[in-house]
C-alpha cells in the first residue's frame, strides 16, 4: 500500500493506494512541527488513521506546513516510522507539495493560500526560491489567518460597517475578552482568525468584503511574488481553500498587477495521487 498525505494547519488529507490502484479518502487533523512533537502525532496517527489501514504500507509520501527544514522533516519522519515501520518514508514541505500538484514537470509559480500562506519558484524538478512567509505575526499575508485578523481587528475597533457589524454578533456571539483570550492565549490563533473569511465569502458581494479580501491578496503580490524572476511571465498557480472560494477577487488582483493566472486548486491532494501514479 502507497499513502500520500497533504497537511495543512488545519486538517491532513490521506489518500490511501492499494495494489489494484483502488483509492481511499481519510481525513485527520493537521500534523505540523512547529506545534507538535512526535509523540503526539502518534497519538494522532494511531487513533485517526491506523483504523482504516488494511495491509502493510509500503511507501508514505508526507507533505505538510511546518516541514520547512531537516530538524523538522525529522520530527514528522520519527512519528510515522513508529506508526508504519519497515515502510519508505518521504517527508516535505506542504509548499513542495503544492508545486508538484499545480506545476507538475512544468516551471512556474506555486502558491498556497490556506490558513497560513507560501510560494515558490519551481523549475519543473525542485523549489528553486523561496520568499519565506514569515508565519501569521510578521507575514502570511493573503492568508485565512491574516484575513480573519483583519475582519476581527475591523469588528472590535467598529470599522466595520454597522450593518454588517450586527450581522457579525448574530453570527458568532463572541465578546472582545473572549477573541483576546482565543487569539493570544490558547493554541492555533491562526485556525480560528481564518474561520472568520467564511463570514466574507457569504457576504462577499458587499464592497466592505471583497476590497478587504482584494487588498489582502495584493499584499501578497507585492509582498512575496515580485522577488521571483519572471514572475510576471511565468503561470501562477495557487492551492488552498482562500484561493478556492475567492478566486474571482484573487485573479482580479493578479490580473491588474499584471501576472498571469495560473491553476487553482482546493486540494492539492488529488493532483499529488496522479503525480505519484
Amino acid at each position: 500500500m502507497k499513502m500520500i498525505a497533504d497537511s495543512g494547519s488545519t486538517k491532513t488529507a490521506w489518500r490511501l493506494i492499494d495494489a489494484e490502484g483502488g483509492v481511499q479518502s481519510v481525513e485527520t487533523e493537521g500534523l505540523n512541527p512547529f506545534y507538535q512533537e512526535s509523540a503526539e502525532m502518534v497519538a494522532t496517527l494511531k487513533e485517526s488513521l491506523l483504523p482504516y489501514i488494511k495491509g502493510r504500507v509500503n511507501e508514505v509520501f508526507f507533505y505538510g506546513a511546518g516541514c520547512a527544514n531537516e530538524e523538522k522533516c525529522a520530527i514528522v519522519s520519527n512519528a510515522l516510522r513508529e506508526v508504519f515501520p519497515g515502510s519508505t518514508i518521504e517527508v516535505a514541505s506542504d509548499l513542495v507539495g503544492a508545486a508538484h500538484a499545480v506545476c507538475g514537470h512544468e516551471s512556474g509559480i506555486a502558491c498556497i493560500l490556506g490558513t497560513g500562506s507560501n510560494s515558490c519558484y519551481y523549475d519543473g524538478e525542485e523549489v528553486k526560491l523561496n520568499v519565506s512567509p514569515l508565519g501569521l505575526i510578521l507575514g502570511d499575508e493573503g492568508s485565512g489567518g491574516v484575513i480573519g485578523r483583519k475582519v476581527v481587528a475591523d469588528y472590535l475597533k467598529e470599522m466595520m460597517p454597522g450593518y454588517l457589524r450586527e450581522k457579525f454578533e448574530e453570527t458568532y456571539h463572541l465578546s472582545a475578552p473572549e477573541i483576546m483570550d482565543r487569539v493570544y492565549r490558547k493554541s492555533y490563533p491562526n485556525r480560528f482568525l481564518a474561520q472568520f473569511t467564511r463570514f466574507l465569502s457569504e457576504n462577499i458581494t458587499e464592497s466592505y468584503c471583497s476590497q478587504l479580501v482584494e487588498e489582502s491578496f495584493r499584499e501578497f503580490v507585492q509582498r512575496n511574488l515580485v522577488h521571483y524572476p519572471n514572475y510576471k511571465s511565468l503561470p501562477v498557480n495557487f492551492a488552498g481553500s482562500v484561493a478556492w472560494y475567492f478566486s474571482e477577487q484573487l485573479e482580479k488582483v493578479l490580473k491588474e498587477e499584471g501576472l498571469n493566472p495560473g491553476r487553482i486548486v482546493r486540494d492539492p491532494i488529488e493532483a499529488l495521487v496522479d503525480y505519484h501514479s
